[in-house]
């Protein structure tokens, strides 16, 4: 199906949601999305990212205290980061058949709840599994951030609010280990690691109040049933492929880790067949029904292969992939290096990447400008400064370790995150561009379910090299081969941005 055949179709406030949206400002196509709406959206945003990382400084404190080991705690990253990963289209789907802010209002409320049932857990396999259900919420809940900007602003407008959500979830990244390493040195109450938990339960509650009052309801007009064989294909293959990447250093490569990767590709490839002829099926029942036939049901695919068609999804979804497994991989490895190797604290491992926060920050808020600009060359620009900001960290590891200071790190990550932030706003606006309103949810979920699942990757692949290395070859030396290989990862990245539409709308 070629883009112009995708038709767009208006999105609609529903029910009892209509009174309250009336009075707000609109868009062509139903309620707008006003500034106080879109700071709860981006709110709703923060907090699963900022949850998948906010661990990592937190680790070893979790292991004293539940005497856990390495391979649980690799659950405790993994339940969250597969639930999270493995629901994210559905959540996309669910949104545009329910209601997006009521999935928002759902998800927030599960995210809270699931939240103080991590910080209270009694033990480590009470936390994994407070963590997978927290994983769930989370995939509820943030497709819906994305589509909700998508269908309720337009033109500039929604150019800004799509940095503003770049800009926030590069920097949840980087914030959520700062945010960790405060929180358990400053060991509030006694609390210690539980506190990285608990510090959500008010920030849900503020969120809930807020969105009652000022998140817009939108939902598809044409709300498509659950595709069952689609949701549990992806599920697997997802699965198949990250636990065992997440658990196999951790549990020695055993036969059942080499198994199941050796599953992913049969049912990757599975997945593929049933969406595309149910993306077919779903094409003639659209010709079918502008003939004056009638439209048959359970026939829309959860990821419909046609929308790779769209010209920004097509070329920006793939340097997603890269992009997010190189800063995914860096955001482990660097915690792990700067407390295992430098006996950093937590509070001191969290302000290393301080520099890399507020650099971020500042090229996210100049991203639209230099876009109108210069296009996505701003890409390829990022790109370039983010690879030299790797090589200077790299000098100060070989040249400074094992006394390599918080200023020796300075100019590295500060670089480093000045071109993650130039890039990663603007390939969100590129991947969504072409996405028609009423697959809003279906868009932002495909879109956030790739960054998640390469997020994690990049934990398993970069970490389980970082980690197979140190003990042979040294924390520093194991620290600049990873480096090394997160450079490839740039390096792809900058070939796929030539490939970028040069004009960003």
């Amino acid at each position: 199906m070629s883009e112009t055949q995708i038709p767009t179709i208006r999105n609609r406030t529903a029910g009892p949601d209509a009174a309250k949206t009336t009075g707000r400002p609109r868009t062509s196509s139903g309620p707008a999305l006003s500034p106080l709406g879109l700071f709860t959206v981006l709110l709703g945003a923060a907090l699963p990212l900022i949850d998948f990382f906010i661990v990592n400084v937190a680790l070893p404190t979790m292991d004293r205290d539940l005497h856990a080991g390495p391979a649980v705690l690799e659950l405790v990253v993994a339940g969250y980061g597969v639930a999270y990963a493995v629901l994210l289209v559905l959540g996309g789907r669910l949104g545009d058949t329910f209601g997006r802010r009521r999935l928002f209002l759902a998800g927030m409320a599960a995210f809270g709840l699931t939240s103080l049932a991590c910080g209270l857990a009694p033990d480590a396999w009470s936390l994994v599994g407070a963590r997978v259900a927290q994983g769930a919420s989370a995939a509820l809940m943030l497709p819906q951030v994305l589509a909700t900007i998508h269908s309720s602003t337009s033109g500039s407008r929604r150019a800004r609010a799509l940095s503003m959500y770049g800009a926030t979830a590069g920097l949840s990244m980087v914030a959520g280990q700062i945010l960790g390493g405060v929180l358990v040195a400053a060991d509030i109450a006694g609390t210690g690691w539980r506190a990285v938990f608990l510090v959500n339960v008010p920030v849900a509650l503020i969120g809930l109040l807020l969105s009652v009052r000022t998140v817009p309801e939108t939902r598809s007009n044409r709300p498509a049933p659950v595709d069952l064989p689609g949701t549990v294909l992806l599920a697997l293959s997802l699965i198949t492929l990250m636990v065992p990447l997440t658990e196999g250093q951790a549990a020695g490569w055993p036969l059942w880790t080499w198994l199941t990767l050796g599953a992913f590709p049969i049912l990757a490839a599975a997945f593929y067949v049933v969406e595309r002829r149910a993306d077919r099926a779903d094409q003639a029942a659209r010709s079918s029904a502008e003939g004056g036939g009638g439209r048959g049901a359970g026939q829309t695919p959860l990821l419909p292969p046609s929308m790779f068609a769209l010209q920004g999804l097509r070329r920006g979804l793939p340097m997603v992939v890269p992009f997010s497994i190189g800063f995914g991989g860096f955001m482990f490895v660097i915690a792990v290096a700067l407390q295992q190797g430098l006996r950093y604290g937590p509070v001191d491992a969290g302000l290393a990447l301080a520099p890399m926060a507020t650099t971020f920050f500042v090229a996210s808020l100049m991203g639209p400008r230099l876009v109108g600009r210069y296009g996505s060359r701003v890409v390829t620009a990022g790109g370039l400064i983010q690879a030299v900001g790797i090589v200077l960290l790299m000098l100060a590891v070989w040249r400074d370790w094992p006394d390599l200071s918080l200023t020796g790190l300075l100019p590295g990550v500060a670089l480093a995150g000045f071109g993650q932030g130039l890039q990663l706003p603007v390939l969100i606006r590129i991947v969504l561009a072409d996405v028609p309103n009423e697959r809003a949810g279906v868009g932002s979920g495909v879109m956030v379910t790739t960054q998640q699942s390469a997020l994690a990757l990049g934990v398993a692949t970069l970490g389980t090299l970082f980690l197979a290395l140190a003990p042979s070859a040294g924390m520093a030396n194991a620290l600049i081969i990873t480096l090394v290989a997160q450079l490839g990862a740039i390096a792809l990245t900058l070939l796929l941005s030539l490939r970028l539409p040069r004009t960003v709308s």
